[in-house]
């Protein structure tokens, strides 16, 4: 299984595209506006896109990359996402407004896009690919995903903040890489807290959540493109010194588009 990064920004600027990984060729999570690097060709072939919430930075892409590919496809495409999130989408993107609804166009019979109701803890079969929906918490209804082929999972939290339920599941799956959005930083926890976002700060203490016996790389995603560099600074100066009674150190990486993974 191919994990391509293309946009892992929690905001835009040069060089920064908002969320969207392509796992292999035919299944995006998230359609922030980093699938705007994608050719013509690329968004044709994906067949299922996977949100993990309905704020503009993670959906973004999705009524464009319609427009760009929706002649060139035989079959409506798939997106799975929480019943408020499909609501939201349906009342303030795809309302006719703001965008047509290809929900039902050009027939409701044979829409450019379906969508599909799913649940915390569900799991769905793409190809050669399983995919379990986790826990999140945000200040909209929210999932993360942890997909596999079969060997060690590739796993996202989504946006969220404190979710015991996450690490709860998280400890009981082989995981090979872990993606968790560190959004402010720690001059910014309050805003963090409300908003329900992560700061180095409660990533540690989150992270000190996961069991002694697990090892796995962790890139951390979401950043602000203004706050990147004292962000890391601050995860690197915890891991370091292991604060809030942490009891081991951790593989943490900063994720960046345009990486790739095999997993």
């Amino acid at each position: 299984m191919k994990v391509r990064v293309l946009g892992c920004s929690g905001a835009i600027a040069k060089d920064c595209r908002t969320t969207s990984f392509l796992i292999d060729k035919d299944l995006l999570v998230d359609a922030g506006t980093g699938v705007g690097d994608l050719t013509i060709e690329e968004m044709s072939q994906v067949d299922s896109v996977l949100l993990t919430h309905s704020h503009l930075d993670h959906i973004a892409a999705l009524p464009l990359m319609l427009d760009t590919v929706a002649s060139r496809r035989k079959e409506p495409l798939k997106v799975y996402a929480l019943a408020g999130t499909i609501a939201a989408l349906k009342a303030h993107v795809f309302n006719d407004v703001i965008w047509p609804d290809f929900s039902r166009i050009p027939t409701p019979e044979n829409p450019f896009v379906r969508f599909y109701e799913i649940t915390t803890g569900q799991t769905m079969q793409f190809t050669n690919k399983v995919v379990e929906v986790m826990p999140a918490l945000h200040t909209v209804p929210a999932v993360g995903y942890a997909i596999t082929s079969g060997d060690g999972c590739w796993v996202f939290t989504g946006d969220t903040e404190r979710n015991e339920a996450f690490w709860l599941r998280l400890n009981q799956l082989r995981v090979a890489m872990l993606v968790i959005e560190t959004a402010f930083s720690n001059r910014e926890k309050d805003l963090a807290r409300r908003s329900l976002h992560l700061s180095p700060e409660s990533l540690a203490e989150e992270l000190d959540c996961i069991a002694k016996d697990k090892r796995f790389p962790i890139y951390i995603t979401h950043t602000k493109p203004t706050e990147t560099e004292m962000i890391m600074s601050e995860i690197q100066q915890f891991d370091q010194t292991m604060p809030f009674g942490a009891h081991v150190t951790h593989d943490i990486r900063w994720l960046r588009a345009g990486q790739e993974f095999d997993l």
